[in-house]
């Protein structure tokens, strides 16, 4: 079953889709570990969505949704702008990021690392961020 909810570019609507995220998962008995790490990936998308796609204007809306399939859950993030290719961008090293004392950067390689893919493609005239994370039996 796939889960559909459309949303404002405000980060006020973060929290919304926290919940929406939390609600379509909990049915399918998975474990909170891993509903709290798709939390933090979806969000950290999300938000980087919202700023640096639409400069937070509530106006613009993307849709988010989540289908659950057997051993896996398959997140897309679907806007009409185009989004941020994390798999393009270069990462700065943990050694570069403190010695800048930079603020940010963190959160791409977070997703990287709790999402098992993250893959960027075209369809129906809409840019589709599609994250993958195979379930964990517990």
């Amino acid at each position: 079953m796939k889960h559909s909810y459309k949303v404002g570019c405000s980060i006020q609507n973060l929290r919304g889709i926290r919940e929406f995220i939390r609600g379509a998962l909990r049915p399918f008995g998975i474990s909170e570990m891993q509903i709290s790490e798709l939390v933090l990936a979806i969000d950290e998308m999300s938000s980087n969505l919202m700023i640096h796609a639409h400069q937070c204007n509530p106006d613009d809306l993307f849709e988010l949704t989540i289908e659950v399939q057997h051993d896996k859950v398959i997140v897309e993030l679907v806007d009409e702008k185009n989004v941020f290719d994390i798999n393009a961008f270069k990462e700065p090293s943990l050694g570069e990021l403190i010695s800048e004392k930079r603020k940010g950067g963190l959160g791409i390689r977070l997703v990287k690392s709790i999402m098992d893919s993250v893959e960027y493609q075209q369809r129906d005239g809409h840019h589709v961020c599609r994250l993958t994370k195979k379930l964990q039996k517990t």
